[in-house]
């Protein structure tokens, strides 16, 4: 009779463990969005949203709000300081109860490269599998396009571009110069930038950086290969050119970013958890069915 209650007492405590497992809730997620978009514009961030409330029940799901309504966080997306804006981002995340115990992300566009320094500078809590959608992680040379509704500010863009990237006061103050690289004048990007360059560990290495990103357990990154928008698109897989011209470009695998490992991405490749998606369209023009077979369903579930 002892023997038979035992039993029953350890069946009981497997089938309580088993509820407790099947019951835990899913995975949070912080998602970015791109220059010229807010957070909860309906028809973008807010559809996205939805989109994976649906398909993952009981998620949690926070779009970053860069200011203190949706019109500044548009206009912050232009206007302010990357560095304040990736500190006011990882507050927004620290002081999230629901993320406490770490969270998966997805950035779009430029909120790729953002959430990726995020993860390098802010490890706690821990993002679990970063999501780039068109980000541009080697940066940009050309400003084709832009996109959004205020096409006053794009052209403040252009001005303050063809006026000088490495001016420091457009420098500090406007968002596409901060991930602006010049393959003509790399030493004056490399000494200039006040963002990019450092994320990106081309002055100074800051080893902080690298161990933080191999933290993550996938980092994923997808390329748009008739993009429109950025350009060269190769920068969405880390991809550049080659220095010194604006022409031939370089795969990841070509560039001492990769080969020297100061990111850590060659490790993170050899280890199974870097990862190159694509869609064959326009920038950010993906259909839902895409991205729940490729994102939601394999990294968000």
């Amino acid at each position: 009779m002892v023997v038979v209650k035992a039993m029953k007492i350890t069946t009981c405590f497997v089938l309580l463990c088993l509820v407790e497992i099947t019951t835990q809730d899913p995975v949070p997620v912080v998602i970015w969005h791109g220059m010229g978009d807010s957070c909860c514009n309906p028809i973008s961030m807010g559809s996205i949203k939805s989109l994976i409330e649906k398909q993952v029940q009981g998620i949690y799901v926070k779009s970053l709000e860069i200011g203190n309504n949706i019109a500044e966080d548009m206009e912050n997306g232009f206007l302010m300081n990357v560095n304040d804006q990736i500190t006011m981002a990882c507050k927004l995340i620290s002081n999230d109860s629901k993320l406490q115990n770490g969270y998966n992300s997805v950035g779009f566009s430029q909120g790729g490269q953002f959430l990726r320094a995020v993860a390098q500078r802010c490890p706690t809590p821990r993002m679990f599998n970063l999501v780039s959608v068109g980000g541009q992680h080697q940066g940009v040379y050309g400003f084709p396009k832009c996109p959004g509704d205020n096409s006053t500010l794009c052209n403040i863009v252009r001005k303050l571009l063809n006026y000088g990237a490495y001016v420091s006061f457009v420098q500090d103050h406007l968002v596409q110069a901060e991930y602006w690289q010049d393959p003509l004048n790399l030493d004056e990007y490399r000494n200039k930038s006040v963002f990019l360059a450092d994320v990106n560990q081309e002055r100074t290495k800051n080893p902080v950086y690298k161990e933080n990103l191999l933290k993550l357990k996938n980092l994923v990154l997808v390329k748009f290969l008739q993009d429109t928008m950025v350009d060269p698109k190769e920068s969405e897989w880390f991809g550049f050119y080659v220095p010194g011209q604006a022409k031939k470009l370089l795969s990841v695998f070509e560039t001492p970013l990769y080969q020297q490992d100061w990111l850590g991405l060659k490790k993170l490749n050899e280890t199974g958890r870097l990862h190159f998606l694509s869609s064959d369209s326009d920038h950010l023009r993906f259909t839902d069915d895409w991205f729940i077979s490729n994102v939601i369903n394999k990294f968000f579930k």
